[in-house]
């Protein structure tokens, strides 16, 4: 093996070899910034390892010299293929006095644990765009076996299916690849996060602990806003920070300590206290601190760039007292020449790139066409049936509950919301990126800029449904369900770890059957049998798919600014809650009698799954109308069908004994529109919901709902669910909702396996609580 090259030795000739990350941190370090100190192992020394693999398969056996034509269109193949390059990979040993080499070096520092960081370099002129993602860092103990152990780890993922596509899109062989990997002592960090710098805007986000909380969205981080010429702080706003990331041997946290995740045995989660939570984890000094490194770097490197920090124990004897360090800096580029950058909302997750189509009007429009990113001011649940053809959805207005993000989730496509400027910014039919994960919209000029190709667009799509595999998890005694209202959706969700479908949307499931008419004109013009044939179709797809699980299937909940007009007389838009649920039936019972009928012949097919869940109930008299009506549909002749109602109008703080009485069998809590109430603000309108500043699910007072309704309904001997988005935007209320005693929970599906694995912690930690408990007594 080569030699190693230390950061404050880098030189410019060493920069293919190192990778460009590596050598920016390089470059600022030599300069005299607080950098972690590191050292590189050359590209060089990962070539030289595929030239010692041995394979019997073609592909594998030319892996150093091989460019991967694959057919990246072939999807199953790619993975098989990817699979079997990274198994190889795995399966073989690096030189023994490689690695100790590595050892001997990181020895120095004392530290127990390393991090091993991705720097990628290419040996041709062309340039690397959109690379986030492909590599991750990995972490190991300072020990032989576990340091060979990451350096496979590390390599490998240049081999995972999205890799081998992203080099074909943008036509880079193999052989022109080098990536060098740059080793780090991890520090034990009181503090860490991220500062973005770009022309028109500074932020910068802080956890408590190490920076992996932000980078695996476990955290909502604090957030600064500053000028960026003058470095003043515009506004503050405190995250949501349950937990953080520390040393085992050395934790600066006194909570409680979690389970460690299968990619990382250093960095151990510990359980925060509620004063800490609600802290903010950047002292004042080091704001100020960070604020004048970046304005040096910005002169030095550019105005776009990311640097990423550490707050910890100064290395060395020299100093006891803690110390802001740079662990790494990513400068974009030609960030200031080809890309320009709107942050959003990731309100759905995903990435897709493709052209725009700009809609200035709020109004619905009469197409659009297929494979484009909408962008338009608002978007409404009667646009449902155009948003089949699009890819993904950016919206001036709106928040993490709106119906864009709503609509654009249930579609299983990317979507970033309350975009500011997007409609300014963005021109119609350029080259976009949009990226749902993190909130981010990136523009290209059309001089020069490649962007990935059909089958990157493809990948990008298939990554979404291929996360959904089947894995070994923990059993868990809270039911999971699933929020579904699309029907071609069902063979994608039907291999997700889920009880049933907590929440079958009947009005967006409608919307591509009503052909852009309100269901009363189908009956005004004598369509009411072709109506209930299409309704009890689509119905039954659902039950089919799930069966023997079961479905609430929620009832029509539609109001005027929603709803395709009767005539022109009818008013468009009106007040926030116009005439939803329940007061629509009773004024207008013919459509809501429709789907009772629906359901009547879902049962008469035999689909003992199917329940009725009432939306937008305000009393008890309300309830009791629909009931009879259940009951002259014939309903609850069936032993096991359930009427339930949703729990999102505060009056059910107060009358839901009152409901048991009247029969209700299960509630479900909206928090969507629990929250707006409570609060009083609508979740359309994004200049109220910016951070959740203040439409806030975790709010005090909504959460004091939550808790209320969750043990009037023990009391009562009812199930309680939650099928809003707060679990999903605020995971840490989980384990509050475990706690309170919760039954279910409803998600959509893309947030299925994170909130999955929330709820076995929670239980996990109930299961701990009540044993130390125990053992107390005795």
């Amino acid at each position: 093996m080569d030699k190693l090259y230390w950061l404050d030795q880098i030189e410019l000739q060493d920069r293919a070899r190192v990778g460009v990350e590596a050598f920016y941190l390089s470059k600022i370090k030599q300069r005299g910034y607080p950098v972690v100190p590191g050292f590189v192992v050359g590209g060089d020394v990962w070539r030289q390892f595929l030239e010692n693999l041995h394979s019997s398969e073609s592909l594998i056996a030319d892996l150093p010299h091989s460019s991967l034509h694959l057919d990246v269109g072939n999807w199953r193949q790619l993975q098989q293929v990817a699979g079997r390059l990274r198994q190889e990979i795995m399966s073989a040993q690096i030189p023994s006095d490689w690695v100790r080499t590595i050892l001997e070096a990181a020895k120095q520092w004392q530290s127990s644990s390393l991090i091993l960081r991705p720097s990628l370099a290419i040996s041709t002129n062309q340039e690397m765009k959109n690379v986030s993602g492909l590599l991750e860092s990995v972490f190991c103990r300072c020990e032989e076996e576990e340091i060979e152990t990451g350096l496979k780890r590390l390599w490998s993922q240049l081999f995972r299916a999205r890799s081998l596509v992203y080099w074909r899109s943008v036509e880079i062989s193999l052989p022109n690849i080098n990536l060098g990997v740059l080793v780090q002592p991890v520090e034990n960090a009181i503090a860490s996060g991220i500062l973005n710098t770009n022309p028109s805007a500074w932020d910068i986000e802080s956890t408590w602990g190490d920076c992996l909380a932000i980078t695996n969205g476990e955290v909502l981080p604090d957030i600064y806003y500053l000028e960026p010429k003058t470095g003043v702080v515009i506004e503050r706003q405190l995250g949501n920070k349950m937990l953080a990331y520390s040393l085992g041997d050395r934790t600066s946290f006194s909570g409680e300590q979690l389970q460690p995740t299968l990619n990382n045995n250093c960095l151990l989660p510990y359980l925060l206290t509620e004063s800490q939570q609600q802290e903010y984890a950047l002292p004042e000094a080091y704001l100020q601190e960070l604020i004048s490194l970046g304005n040096q770097l910005v002169s030095e490197l550019g105005t776009t760039l990311t640097m990423k920090w550490t707050i910890s124990e100064a290395s060395g004897a020299e100093s006891l007292t803690s110390k802001v360090y740079i662990t790494e800096v990513i400068v974009p580029v030609s960030a200031n020449k080809s890309i320009q950058f709107i942050q959003g909302f990731g309100a759905a997750r995903g990435k897709i790139v493709a052209n725009a189509y700009i809609l200035n009007s709020p109004q619905k429009p009469a197409e659009v066409p297929r494979g484009v990113i909408l962008v338009a001011p608002v978007v409404s649940p009667d646009w449902l049936p155009l948003l089949q053809n699009v890819v993904g959805i950016i919206t001036e207005k709106g928040g993490l509950t709106s119906h864009g993000a709503i609509l654009a989730r249930e579609l299983g496509i990317p979507a970033v919301v309350n975009a500011t400027g997007a409609m300014t910014i963005l021109q119609a039919g350029e080259k976009l990126l949009l990226d749902g994960d993190r909130g981010e919209v990136y523009r290209f000029t059309q001089d020069g800029d490649k962007f990935p190709s059909q089958e990157m667009e493809r990948l990008m799509n298939q990554e979404k449904i291929a996360h959904y595999q089947p894995t070994s998890l923990p059993i868990i005694g809270t039911k999971l369900f699933i929020n579904l209202s699309q029907p071609r959706l069902i063979e994608q969700v039907q291999i997700l770890p889920v009880d049933g479908v907590g929440l079958l949307r009947s009005e967006l499931m409608m919307l591509n059957i009503l052909e852009g008419k309100h269901p009363k004109q189908w009956l005004l013009e004598g369509k009411k049998a072709e109506l209930l044939e299409l309704l009890s179709e689509q119905i039954i797809q659902f039950a089919r798919a799930f069966s023997p699980k079961p479905i609430f299937y929620r009832s029509l909940d539609w109001h005027f600014r929603d709803l395709p007009s009767l005539s022109e007389d009818t008013p468009k838009h009106s007040s926030l809650f116009g005439e939803r649920g329940i007061i629509n039936y009773m004024e207008n019972p013919g459509v809501f009698e429709l789907e009772l009928q629906a359901l009547a012949i879902v049962q008469a097919s035999g689909y003992k799954n199917l329940n009725l869940l009432l939306p937008f109930v305000r009393t008890v008299e309300e309830f009791i109308f629909c009931r009879q009506k259940v009951e002259q549909a014939g309903l609850m002749q069936k032993s096991q069908f359930q009427l339930w109602i949703m729990a999102e109008v505060p009056s059910i703080l107060f009358l839901l004994p009152e409901y048991i009485k009247a029969g209700v069998a299960g509630i479900s809590i909206g928090t969507n529109d629990l929250t707006q109430l409570i609060l009083g603000l609508d979740r359309e309108q994004g200049k109220f919901v910016v951070g959740a500043k203040y439409l806030d699910a975790n709010h005090p007072a909504v959460m004091g709902a939550i808790s209320q309704l969750i043990k009037m309904s023990q009391d009562g001997g009812i199930p309680c669910s939650i099928c809003g988005q707060a679990p999903v935007i605020y995971p840490e209320i989980i384990d509050k909702l475990i706690e309170w005693g919760i039954s279910s929970i409803s998600v959509e599906p893309e947030a299925v396996e994170r909130t999955y694995q929330a709820i076995a912690r929670a239980e996990q930690r109930l299961i701990l609580a009540a044993a130390r408990q125990q053992l107390g007594r005795l």
